[in-house]
């Protein structure tokens, strides 16, 4: 069987009780491709406000996770603590928070096997920057934020690799259907060989990075894209268009 399609949507620092109740609302009634995986990340105050509204088959993601049990460690959100609240999903190495809150790549390594202990899927996101794409440094990049989690994980089922280049997001600018492939088949090749083929066959790579209901269908047609990991628009009605990409 293929890689199963995924659609990610993440809301950032967006919403409000009404605004998150009306995607909600809109995502339930929507008639949505039932061969796509599709998992939504609100804030985390909002979590539990969508998981108690959000029908079944849609899941829910955390923005964020520590990588520490319970205790002091004022304003994190333990693993333990999402598994609890049927929160089944959790992003981790997001470029703003890599680079606004200066996470280094061990540190996401660690909050992602702490994720993947606890049963939690985790999108593991992963991407350049301008400055590093123009020197050619892309593939250098990603696969050495891969390598630190490889080092920490040895079971890639419950991963989806997100790949957004940090000059695409929320910019308007998308890495051409091309560009994309080219860096989702690189991915793909260091889990062949750094990994396993298992790994390299089953693990889902996104793309995400102003993607929207206009680039979405001749992203999905790539062979190596598995789907979307949508910022902006996830928090409209096109939503949908970009979920059933796939299928339309």
């Amino acid at each position: 069987m293929g890689r199963q399609f995924f659609v990610g949507g993440n809301f950032k620092m967006n919403g409000s009780v009404d605004t998150i109740k009306s995607i909600v609302n809109n995502l339930n009634q929507a008639k949505v491709d039932p061969n796509v995986e599709v998992v939504i990340a609100p804030p985390a105050l909002y979590l539990l406000l969508t998981r108690e509204h959000l029908r079944p088959g849609l899941e829910v993601a955390a923005q964020n996770v520590f990588d520490k049990p319970n205790g002091a460690f004022t304003g994190e959100i333990s693993a333990s603590q999402l598994k609890e609240s049927n929160i089944t999903w959790t992003l981790t190495g997001h470029s703003e928070r890599r680079v606004i809150l200066k996470e280094s790549d061990d540190f996401i390594a660690s909050k992602t096997k702490t994720a993947l202990d606890h049963g939690l899927g985790v999108i593991f996101c992963i991407g350049e920057t301008l400055e590093q794409r123009e020197a050619n440094q892309t593939i250098e990049v990603v696969t050495n934020q891969l390598r630190a989690v490889a080092k920490q994980i040895q079971d890639w089922s419950k991963v989806v690799i997100a790949y957004e280049p940090v000059w695409a997001i929320g910019t308007g600018k998308v890495a051409s259907t091309e560009q994309a492939q080219e860096v989702h088949a690189a991915i793909r090749a260091y889990l062949t060989k750094e990994v396993s083929q298992t790994a390299s066959d089953n693990t889902r790579i996104i793309y995400g990075g102003s993607v929207s209901e206009k680039n979405c269908n001749e992203l999905a047609k790539e062979k190596d894209i598995d789907g979307f990991l949508v910022g902006g628009a996830s928090l409209k009605p096109a939503f949908v268009d970009i979920i059933n990409a796939q299928s339309s």
